[in-house]
Parts: structure tokens; sequence; C-alpha cells
């Protein structure tokens, strides 16, 4: 009889929990894989999904940086040496950079550009420049992946554009991301870069985390139709940093919030925690035998009010429908002065980085020097070229270069393209007939092109 009273109000309360926890999550249950990690121990602190196999999109990139570094670590390439974009990598799809075939370009500015920008050429420059070729250069992510121990990732493209081979889990992310922490200390920058500015162009790193949560320090975001939004995101607070990683969000804001959310798990003091059950270590998580999902239509289909884009602005909600859970949840954590509030409303970003095409400037006065015969004529005196790190003073604050402004306003010699199911897309520069060497776009000044500068190759066959 006792247990017959309570029986409707222990019912009554797990409703109440249930469809809670149904509204935050919407119609996504089990649509999303999130993990957070220790980068010191790599002790799992939260895993939903960790282990189900996911596309990974344009967090692929990360790999891409992994390989390409760990080749200038031991000597095989160095951040100052040219590359070229070929024909294969000017046809990639957006975004990219949009250079013209022959344009050359270090190993540092290809990557900045594709941590940044997350250009899909640039990652091809890179691919061909370390492994020869894409395939190759697939080979060499896909031995680095076993030998890091990511036993759910196949790798067949550089850049995470749609393949149905190219898989991984957020368990093998953060495996990966892990290692890039740990085994590239002095190359830390590249993860969270700010911005880059190329020419009259200032473009936003996609992880708006950067700057706008409280110890933020990387890595790279991604999408697709198939993946939806996916996030690998790092930050550190007094001495402990964590590795969060968010696949599957239904937008990029909420990718945002969720990977805040459980960064901010990670960081908080738990007193009790001795009493929650050990998840392991990352390396010990159990993969799951399964097929990755395909999230297309619920990305892309046409219910959506407008194609979802990486480029969403995180500081708006319009793609969400104005009931939805996450569009109030959003609006909550983002009220101006909110003491709550896991994101800042205003990005705390510091400058953009200066990036260009040819030579940095030691290397084109090395060349100069070397070459016997004086032009004789009187060359301007070239603008400062950044250094790997460096950041351009006085550059135009970030307030006023939201991507969603760079969209609507690009600056004229800029044209914007869209990418599949609308993912990544940015202004995008149109194809130049030649490069012009070293220099940066803005700069007027010009020296006479030498021996082996990009304008002088520019009308040779690509060489892969």
């Amino acid at each position: 009889m006792h247990s017959r009273l309570f029986r409707p109000a222990q019912t009554l309360t797990f409703a109440i929990f249930a469809c809670a926890a149904m509204a935050l999550a919407g119609t996504r249950a089990g649509a999303e894989a999130l993990l957070l990690v220790e980068v010191d121990s790599g002790k799992v602190l939260h895993a939903e999904n960790a282990t189900y196999p996911w596309y990974p999109a344009s967090v692929t990139k990360i790999m891409t940086a992994y390989v390409t570094l760990r080749a200038v670590k031991e000597g095989r390439i160095t951040l100052d040496k040219l590359l070229p974009v070929s024909h294969n990598a000017a046809a990639q799809a957006p975004t990219k950079m949009g250079f013209a075939v022959g344009t050359q370009v270090t190993v540092d500015n290809a990557l900045k550009m594709l941590m940044v920008k997350s250009a899909n050429d640039m990652a091809v420059v890179l691919a061909e420049g370390v492994g020869g070729s894409i395939e190759g250069f697939a080979d060499l992510m896909n031995r680095n992946a076993r030998r890091l121990g990511m036993t759910q990732s196949s790798f067949v493209n550089p850049n995470g554009l749609p393949a149905d081979e190219q898989i991984t889990s957020a368990r093998d992310l953060a495996i990966l991301a892990r290692a890039a922490l740990r085994e590239f200390p002095e190359y830390d920058h590249y993860w969270h870069l700010p911005g880059i500015r190329f020419g009259k162009q200032v473009i936003r790193n996609y992880n708006t985390l950067l700057g706008r949560y409280p110890g933020a320090d990387g890595m790279k975001t991604g999408f697709i139709c198939a993946s939806g939004f996916n996030l690998v995101a790092s930050a550190t607070r007094d001495g402990k940093r964590l590795i969060a990683v968010v696949l599957g969000a239904p937008s990029g804001p909420v990718r945002a919030v969720k990977t805040a959310q459980l960064l901010e798990r990670g960081f908080a003091s738990n007193p009790l925690s001795w009493l929650t059950p050990s998840l392991g270590t990352v390396e010990s998580l159990q993969p799951i035998n399964a097929s990755p999902p395909n999230l297309r239509e619920e990305m892309c289909g046409p219910h959506r009010k407008r194609p979802a884009s990486e480029e969403e602005d995180d500081t708006n909600v319009a793609n969400l429908p104005s009931d939805s859970p996450y569009a109030v949840f959003l609006s909550s954590l983002r009220a101006p002065n909110s003491k709550g509030a896991l994101l800042r409303q205003d990005s705390q970003l510091g400058q953009p980085v200066e990036v260009f095409t040819g030579a940095p400037k030691k290397l084109a006065t090395q060349v100069a020097a070397a070459d016997p015969k004086p032009s004789g004529k009187a060359t301007a005196a070239k603008p400062a070229v950044a250094t790997p790190g460096m950041v351009r003073a006085g550059a135009v604050p970030w307030t006023d270069l939201s991507p969603s402004a760079l969209a609507h306003s690009p600056p004229a010699e800029f044209a914007t393209a869209p990418s599949e199911g609308g993912a990544d897309s940015v202004p995008m520069p149109r194809a130049r007939p030649k490069a012009t060497g070293e220099k940066t776009i803005a700069a007027k000044p010009q020296t006479p092109p030498q021996a082996g500068s990009p304008k002088a190759s520019a009308k040779t066959p690509d060489k892969k």
C-alpha cells in the first residue's frame, strides 16, 4: 500500500526529468558524440558516443598539420620551403584561398591558412609537398594514425571533403589532438591563431571559443552535411589543459556552447569526484563496430531557414526556431553582462597574423644576393613580412570583422563562393593570372622577379 501511494509521484518525477532532457536535446538523441580528456594524463572525464564512427570533415586538417609538423621536426621539410599550387590543389572545392596555378606558398603560410580559413587548396598543397601526392600523403596520415593508436580512423584526403572512406571517432580525434599538443609544443601557436590578414582581407578563426571562452587555446572546426558541426577544442586554466570533442552538433552556435560546457565541467572543482566511476584513459575506450551516421538531411534539408554553413556567426541563432530549446538556451548563455555566461558576447581575440604568397623576405634577399647580375634599377623598400607567430601591429579590431560581416561586405577584389552543403563558405580571392612573388597584397612597391620566384615560374607546368 505504501509503495502504491508513492508510485505516481515517482512516475511523475521521472517524466519531468525525461521531458527536460528531451527538450534540451530536441530530437537529436544519439546524434552527437562528446568527449572530454585531460591532456597530460589522457584521463577521460566525460564520454558520450565517443567511440562511434563519424565523418571528420575539416577536423581532418589536424592530422594534415600533424603529419606536416612531423616532417618539419624530422628535417624532411622546412617551414620556409616554397610549395607550388598545382592544378589539383586549385581545383578543390571551397573553402579555399583560390590562388592561381603556379603560385608559391611557404609551408608556414600554408599551415596558417589551413588552420584559420580551413583552406582546402592549402591542404592539398601541403599534401603534395610532404607526401608527393594526395595518395602518398593519405598513406602517411594512416600510418601515423596506426602508430598513435587511432584504430577507428581512415583517411583518403587531407582536407575532409566528403568521402565515404574518410572516417574517425571522438576517441581517435582526442588521441590525435593530445599527440599534437604534446609532441609539438614549439608549434603550439598554429592551433590558436586568432585570424589571418591577407592583403586587405581579414579572416577570423572559425573556432569561436577563442577569445570568448576563458583559457581556450585550440584547435579546429569542421562541417559537411553528413557530419554535422564538429569541433576539437583545447583550453588551459591553472596549468591544467583539457581537450573537448563535439561531433554532430546542429549548428555552429550549439557546437560552441556544448564544447564550452564540456570544458567547464572539466575545470570545475568537484569535492565528490572520488565517487564518480573512472572512465579510464582515452586509449582504453572500446571502439564500436558500426557505420557513421549520415546527418545530411538533418543538416542540409529543406526544413532549415538557410543552408548550414561553417561561417555561421556564433552570436546569431537565426538559423534555429525561436521556440527551440537550443535557441532559448543559447540566448540565456549570451545575455549581456551575465555573470553566469559561458561565452563572452564580445570577442577578446588578438591581432590577425599576416600571410602572403612567395618567399619570406630573408630568402628573397638571399636569392638577390646570389644573383651575379645587378639589375641596375633602384628597388622600393618592401613591407615587413610576418614570421611564424608574429602578429601585425595596428590591425583592424575583430569587433568589425565577424564572419557574417565579411560574408556580406567582402573587399572588392574578393568573391564569395559556396561549398559542399554550404560548408566552410567564406569570402575567397578570385584566381589571379600570375603570382607576384614575395609581398603582401596591399603593398604597392614591387621588386623585379628573380630566378626561381613565383612570377618567373608561373607559366611552367605543375610538377608533383
